[in-house]
Order: C-alpha cells, then sequence, then structure tokens
C-alpha cells in the first residue's frame, strides 16, 4: 500500500467518526416524549419535544394526532390547554391547542409550540371552557410521564 492510499483511508475514518458524533449530538439536544394512552380520547397519541435555547429557554413543541373536538368528551368542553410542569409541581399555561384535519387525511391533528424560562418535567393536556384559565381542571385528557 502506498501513502496516499493510507491517507484516504485515515481521512475517511476520521470523517465517518465526526458524522457518528454529530448526529449523536443533535440528537441529544432535544427530548422527546410520548403522551402515555388515554381512557377520554382512547385514539388520541402524540409526543412533546423539549430543547434548551441559546437564551437559556425552553422550547417545547406538542404534536398530537387522532384528538376529537373537545365539544365530542363525555364532559364536553370548548377548548384544550397545554401546560408545563416544573420541579415543583407547578403548572403553567402554555397554550391553546386545536384539531383540524386535513384536505389530504381526514385524521385530526393538533400541534403547539411554545418556550418557557423553566425547565419543564411533565407535559399535560387538559380540556377546558376557558383558555385563559391559571390552574388545570381535572379533566386531564394526556400526559406525558415525568422528564
Amino acid at each position: 500500500m502506498n501513502n496516499a492510499h493510507i491517507f484516504r483511508i485515515k481521512k475517511s475514518i476520521l470523517l465517518f467518526t465526526l458524522l457518528l458524533i454529530s448526529v449523536v449530538l443533535l440528537n441529544s439536544c432535544a427530548r422527546k416524549m410520548n403522551f402515555t394512552g388515554s381512557s377520554i380520547v382512547p385514539a388520541a397519541e402524540g409526543y412533546v419535544k423539549v430543547k434548551k435555547d441559546k437564551n437559556n429557554n425552553y422550547s417545547i413543541q406538542v404534536a398530537v394526532t387522532n384528538l376529537a373536538g373537545p365539544e365530542r368528551l363525555q364532559t364536553p368542553k370548548k377548548l384544550y390547554i397545554v401546560w408545563a410542569e416544573n420541579a415543583e409541581k407547578t403548572s403553567k399555561n402554555i397554550g391553546q391547542i386545536t384539531t383540524s384535519s386535513s384536505m389530504l387525511s381526514k385524521a385530526l391533528k393538533a400541534s403547539l409550540t411554545a418556550v418557557t424560562p423553566f425547565k419543564p418535567t411533565r407535559v399535560f393536556i387538559t380540556a377546558e371552557d376557558d383558555g385563559n384559565i391559571q390552574y388545570p381542571g381535572n379533566l386531564v385528557v394526556l400526559s406525558t410521564q415525568q422528564f
């Protein structure tokens, strides 16, 4: 083997190693948690991604499919509210989530992106009658486990 061939092999190994490290680092930046099953809306499923941004805030991305409209629940409500809970078990209303379907698919989809200054330890969705409430009601539709 000549030196040029050995150099190309070493260069390929180095590039592969750097690529592998980059993929691992990028995937470790965001945490993804699935919502647990729900007896209130059994077909609903989704996930939450939490990522710390450059300003030391936490970006929360929520995506849900097959979430029936809140008016169709056994106890009808007007809307869904997404809550972020911190380590002290304090919950903050981070926004309203609404379901819709597209022309190509009848599956109900809902999403929300929000930013909060505190690190969330759990995210959950409740069915409510008022979007400006400060404390969650008892009708928890979906919830993640503790992160």
